[in-house]
């Protein structure tokens, strides 16, 4: 991977985004750290030290992104990868057991607004982000989009009733996923003849904040394919669906 690379790694104060953002500083890439919380953003790229540069940025306020934007064009004049990492599972703070949680999302009886809610930040926020970024990233030699997904969102995966979280598909974090499958989709066909290369990928079941630490894998072992997929070079593969290690995923 060229050292002189632009990326912006939205969700990226926590978790996958922050441990992603830390791996491509090391690669010398320059790594814009996108965080709703300027704070927690500025606190996080200090911790992953230099090359990583704090942004405010939440993908649901459509001024926060305009600003976001006009930053890394004044920083930096171009944006070669985007990282479509933000996410969130609920907006509740009440319930802390992801089983119970389950529970409450069945199709129905789930609020209308929690649907709305969670939607809005992981399917409307990453189509917002690449509609505003989408100008920063034509600039660039060699463009790369990884949109951040889930098992989850394969309707294949799910609808096969021997699947072990076959009964876990619910209307809001699973379907916004499969929402985000298919803005991904139009997104690798609209770029399919441009320099622009769209990839989507599903990382494991970490251990993390958006599952209440329920995961099981480590942060680590859970973004490897993240990481290997935002690695690729001019040479790499373009619209794909996968998991570690390049193993397709059906949609």
């Amino acid at each position: 991977m060229p050292i002189d690379r632009i990326a912006l790694v939205t969700g990226a104060n926590q978790g996958m985004g922050k441990h992603v953002a830390r791996e491509l500083v090391s690669d010398g890439v320059t790594v814009f750290v996108g965080s709703r919380d300027l704070a927690r953003g500025e606190a996080a790229a200090l911790e992953i030290g230099g090359g990583a540069v704090a942004l405010q940025l939440d993908v649901t306020d459509a001024a926060s992104i305009a600003s976001a934007a006009d930053r890394i064009r004044e920083t930096a004049g171009r944006l070669d990868l985007l990282v479509n990492n933000a996410a969130i599972s609920t907006t509740r703070d009440d319930i802390r057991d992801m089983s119970r949680l389950r529970a409450l999302s069945a199709p129905s009886t789930v609020s209308l607004d929690e649907v709305r809610a969670v939607w809005e930040v992981n399917v409307f926020g990453p189509l917002a982000v690449y509609q505003v970024m989408l100008p920063l990233l034509r600039d660039s030699a060699d463009a790369r989009i990884v949109n951040v997904t889930s098992a989850l969102g394969s309707l294949t995966t799910m609808a096969d009733p021997a699947f072990s979280f076959h009964a876990a598909f619910e209307p809001v974090y699973a379907a916004s996923k499969s929402a985000l499958n298919a803005m991904t989709l139009s997104m690798m066909i609209e770029q399919e003849t441009t320099g622009i290369k769209v990839n989507l990928v599903s990382p494991g079941f970490a251990n993390t904040a958006l599952v209440n630490f329920e995961g099981t894998e480590s942060v680590q072992d859970a973004a490897r394919e993240i990481v290997r997929v935002a690695r690729l070079g001019p040479d790499g593969a373009s619209g794909t669906f996968t998991l570690w290690e390049g193993v397709d995923l059906p949609w």
